[in-house]
């Protein structure tokens, strides 16, 4: 007979997780967004997800839509940002996570996006926990995604050399 402690730990090892049945693949868009605040300084804008993760705003491309259009329709629906102008693609980027029986892989296309107009009127979605403008160093050591992180510093560069 088994120890009563035993089953205490049964419990988490018999959790069997459902086989994956479909490869799905979801093409979504989005932007490393920023603006210069009153000193020339540049921020970026970072929208924290229900699971706290610091992230840019992005979505799923919708049918008859470029990855632009998108990229530009989420940043409007996510940060109520609806004056942007994008200057360019800064590249793509690969995630996959499982849904269920799912095995759901992500590509981003993330271009870089400038906030024109009132830049304060941010609006945060409801599924949201925060949205918030950081100085530049800042939000690199806020993003939970290294892909992301890296696209924001070819960002920094294109503003700096560009003098965008």
């Amino acid at each position: 007979m088994q120890p009563p402690q035993f089953d205490k730990f049964k419990k988490y090892f018999n959790r069997k997780k459902p086989s994956i049945q479909e490869i799905v693949r979801e093409p979504t868009a989005g932007g490393v967004v920023f603006r210069r605040d009153a000193n020339n300084g540049v921020e970026i804008l970072l929208i924290q997800d229900s699971k706290d993760r610091w992230t840019i705003p992005k979505g799923h491309i919708e049918e008859g839509e470029t990855a632009q259009e998108t990229a530009k329709r989420e940043i409007g629906e996510e940060a109520g940002l609806h004056q942007t102008e994008i200057l360019g693609w800064l590249g793509k980027i690969h995630f996959r996570y499982r849904r269920v029986d799912k095995l759901v892989l992500m590509t981003t296309q993330i271009y870089l996006v400038k906030a024109l107009g009132d830049t304060d009127a941010i609006q945060k979605e409801e599924w949201m926990n925060d949205i918030k403008w950081f100085k530049f160093n800042d939000a690199l050591d806020k993003i939970e995604y290294e892909d992301i992180g890296k696209l924001m510093l070819m960002a920094m560069k294109r503003i700096r050399q560009e003098k965008l």
